[in-house]
């Protein structure tokens, strides 16, 4: 086996059994605060609704175990098997290798990996959210969610790689600070179109109705100097019992969105925070921060793409042929095989994304308590939708490290106080 293609072996194993490690860790804390309501949540929340938080939390951990060690082995399997050399070869057998023939070899793997997660999709849907009473969906809408997301990435994602690859012919050596330019103009023109084009296509948007909420909220977004096209409630009971909110859009087409299950469980005050605390993401440019994080990522991974398309000890690692130019055929296995393995490298960097992201969420509730001129509100607020949506109330430190983007419930009571 050729070292690089060790090396890749050792890292998918390590990510594999840090993941299985960090989860049984997690599990054995959860376990360990199971018998009875933790001190610091008495009197927030019941026995039962505990109880049923921690059982929630170890069936989806034990879940999770089997679905990552099934991505782990997936992988492996695809990267050293030889299968992805000898698809590409009779792919261009068949296709040629044209731009669009490239292109269409990088999204059918892309598809056909995916439908090999499909099982895991369903089972956690039908079998795992549904155990807890939060699955509301139908198979009809669960399978034209997939077909819908099918179709869309046929129209917008294949000519993307289409006109990414044809960028290789037009600018040559410099083709990935073009084609991360061109991907970041697709991404900011979806956040633009995607409220009114594709997101209605997978859920019902309806204006608040009128009443003391909407005035309160409206109210809330006038004395933030936040502009609102709109104020919209999403069906998301369509699929979910789990509820949320978010903004979406830039400048006069941006709109707030709630789930209708979010105004369902929460009191008018606790729902103007909750809003609060989404405004104050925006008013301390914490979208901004993150989107230029995001395009920074696009330049470092197009960029990384085009130094490893002209290392030999890469392709002959994962069983392709190497050509020493900026063909076409020569750089879409470099983009293929980057996309299989970015994940394993962008693991161990987690954590520090993630103390970037709760830093955000502190910084938002702190503008929230300073919008409301009290703290009760986005309190109860996050209390609530901790017990409605079963979140663990004791991760592990470790655990929380790797995948919370968001402080825990103790945590943030404590920072608001």
């Amino acid at each position: 086996m050729p070292p690089f293609a060790i090396i890749a072996l050792i890292l998918i194993l390590a990510r594999a059994i840090a993941e299985v490690w960090l989860s049984r860790l997690n599990q054995r804390h959860v376990r360990a605060h199971a018998n009875e309501v933790p001190h610091a949540f008495r009197g927030i929340i019941d026995e039962a609704s505990y109880r049923r938080s921690v059982d929630y939390t170890l069936a989806k951990g034990r879940f999770g175990d089997i679905a990552n060690l099934f991505d782990a082995v997936l992988l492996i399997a695809v990267l050293f098997s030889g299968i992805l050399p000898w698809a590409f070869g009779r792919f261009s057998q068949s296709f040629g290798s044209s731009i669009w023939a490239m292109a269409g070899f990088l999204f059918a793997t892309g598809i056909a990996l995916s439908i090999l997660a499909l099982p895991f999709a369903w089972y956690a849907q039908f079998k795992l959210e549904a155990r807890f009473g939060f699955n509301t969906t139908t198979m009809k809408t669960w399978v034209l969610d997939r077909v819908k997301g099918f179709l869309l990435a046929a129209v917008l994602g294949y000519p993307l790689l289409a006109l990414v690859l044809k960028l290789i012919e037009w600018t040559g050596a410099t083709w990935w600070l073009w084609a991360a330019a061109v991907v970041i103009a697709f991404q900011l023109l979806l956040l633009l179109v995607a409220p009114a084009m594709i997101m209605p296509l997978f859920n019902k948007f309806t204006p608040l109705p009128e009443g003391t909420l909407r005035e309160r909220l409206f109210a809330l977004a006038e004395r933030t100097d936040f502009t609102t096209r709109s104020i919209e409630v999403m069906d998301g009971s369509k699929r979910s019992r789990h509820s949320n909110a978010f903004f979406t859009g830039f400048g006069r087409f941006r709109k707030v969105v709630l789930f209708d299950t979010l105004v369902a469980q929460l009191t008018e005050p606790e729902l103007e925070s909750v809003l609060a605390h989404e405004i104050g993401h925006y008013k301390k440019r914490h979208v901004m921060k993150l989107l230029s994080v995001s395009i920074a990522g696009v330049f470092v991974a197009f960029a990384t793409i085009a130094w490893l398309a002209r290392q030999h000890w890469f392709y002959y690692a994962f069983g392709f042929q190497y050509q020493a130019d900026f063909a076409v055929p020569n750089v879409a296995p470099a983009i293929l095989l980057f996309g299989l393995l970015a994940g394993t490298v962008s693991f161990w960097l987690s954590p520090l994304i993630h103390i970037w992201s709760r830093r955000f969420e502190y910084e938002a509730d702190a503008f929230a308590r300073a919008t409301m001129g009290e703290a009760q509100s986005i309190i109860h607020a996050l209390r609530k939708l901790s017990e409605k949506n079963l979140s663990n109330l004791t991760p592990h430190p470790l655990y929380s490290g790797f995948y919370y983007s968001h402080p825990t419930l103790l945590e943030r009571q404590r920072a608001l106080r």
